[in-house]
């Protein structure tokens, strides 16, 4: 397992830790050149959403010392992305990731089990 899908699945486990549902991971490597995984998941509420956001960069900083490059999306938003160049993470609400629909927009992407 590369560095990069070793990340991915300590994002996956810091959102399962936190209650996260219905977590996606697409490798979008072969579509563009934004990143190479996209990580997906939802919250049942804001609240969670916000300790979805600092588990993963709690967890990133402490095993790998990595920042985002940019969060976007604060407390209060029913969206959150957080980029960290290979791998970026959307967080969403329930009604937000139905409406936003990522994995349709990105299906291109393949999924992946980590």
């Amino acid at each position: 397992m590369n560095n990069t899908l070793e990340i991915v699945k300590t994002i996956k486990e810091a959102l399962e830790d936190k209650k996260g549902e219905d977590i996606d991971i697409l490798d979008i490597s072969g579509v563009t050149v934004v990143g190479d995984y996209f990580v997906v998941a939802s919250a049942d509420n804001l609240v969670q959403l916000s300790a979805m956001k600092d588990e993963v960069e709690e967890r990133l900083y402490k095993d790998y010392k990595l920042s985002p490059k940019n969060v976007e999306g604060k407390r209060g938003s029913s969206w959150i992305l957080i980029d960290y160049g290979e791998v970026i993470v959307h967080l969403f609400t329930r009604e937000d990731r139905a409406f936003y629909d990522l994995e349709r927009i990105w299906k291109d992407g393949r999924r992946v089990e980590v």
